[in-house]
């Protein structure tokens, strides 16, 4: 089990603490410790209505960033030190921005607001504008489920600035490594990651970037194709033979080219889906969006 300043006895002990000032029912916490690791804090907040969070010192803007979040509402449950023992104070979190951590500690952030519902698909107002043109939430949203990643999975998304997003929600332990060859890209995807509250997603120029190195090797890739299609494929066998892929194209000729290229790589496609996605309009008039093609494929079995 790996080290932490929060052990079983001293949660147990701060839930004690807590049980005996605030009005909760113990069963419905969702408990964070966002000490050392790159745990997401404000999607945490955002999707449960009672977060206890356990933290180290050095989080100086998290308030903060939680306000910036439009998370201003929630109300903070904490004291002034390290153990669980003394007066219980509760503030708003819109009133303690100019406020950081100085020391380890627990605190419990109430939300009566939370949307608790799944955030698949989230509406492309939410994310931040820039040079990328986002792919509609409901083409997102069957993404996601081809992608059907687990909360400790790694995953490398090339291009896909709005999946990242998702993606780094939906592995809550684990990481995302968001490939953007565009300077203006990396820029958009920076915001995106502030706007969020995303602490597990790293940004990096190209698959021969030297960070790679250090991060956590991907499992899965999901890659909007474009002529470097072959070499990324490749490039990413290299860091791990038994590697999934989901790829997204528009493009006709990286379609068509698909077949040699697993052929190439030994990788066997597992589902092809063409995804076309139509609103009605304020005008009364069908809008449709671009229609994707999105193909899986794996390693194939020896």
């Amino acid at each position: 089990m790996p080290m932490t300043l929060f052990t079983n006895e001293v949660i147990l002990s701060w839930l004690h603490y807590f049980s005996q000032s605030v009005d909760i029912n113990l069963a419905e916490l969702k408990m964070l410790d966002i000490t050392g690791s790159n745990k997401n804090l404000i999607p945490a907040v955002m999707t449960n209505r009672a977060v206890l969070v356990f933290t180290d010192a050095g989080h100086a803007d998290i308030f903060y960033d939680m306000w910036n979040a439009e998370l201003g509402d929630c109300v903070i449950w904490y004291n002034e030190g390290s153990d669980p023992s003394g007066e219980m104070k509760h503030d708003k979190v819109a009133d303690m921005i100019n406020r950081g951590i100085n020391a380890s500690a627990a605190m419990l952030i109430m939300n009566p607001h939370a949307a608790t519902n799944a955030q698949i698909g989230i509406e492309n107002s939410r994310f931040a504008c820039g040079s990328v043109h986002y792919v509609c939430r409901e083409g997102r949203a069957v993404i996601m489920n081809k992608l059907n990643l687990g909360d400790r999975d790694n995953i490398c998304i090339i291009s896909g600035e709005s999946i990242a997003v998702e993606a780094a929600i939906a592995v809550a332990e684990g990481a995302v490594i968001a490939v953007e060859y565009d300077p203006r890209d990396r820029d958009t995807m920076k915001e995106n990651i502030d706007k969020f509250g995303l602490n597990n997603v790293t940004i990096v120029e190209s698959l021969d970037d030297p960070l790679l190195d250090s991060l956590p090797v991907p499992n899965l890739a999901f890659i909007v194709g474009s002529p470097r299609l072959g070499s990324e494929i490749k490039r990413l066998r290299l860091m791990n033979p038994a590697m999934d892929f989901v790829i997204y194209t528009l493009d006709f000729e990286i379609l068509t080219s698909l077949p040699a290229l697993f052929k190439e790589n030994d990788l066997v496609r597992t589902e092809v889906i063409h995804l076309e996605v139509s609103r009605v309009n304020s005008k009364n008039l069908v809008e449709p969006f671009p229609a994707p093609w999105i193909v899986s494929a794996k390693v194939k079995s020896q």
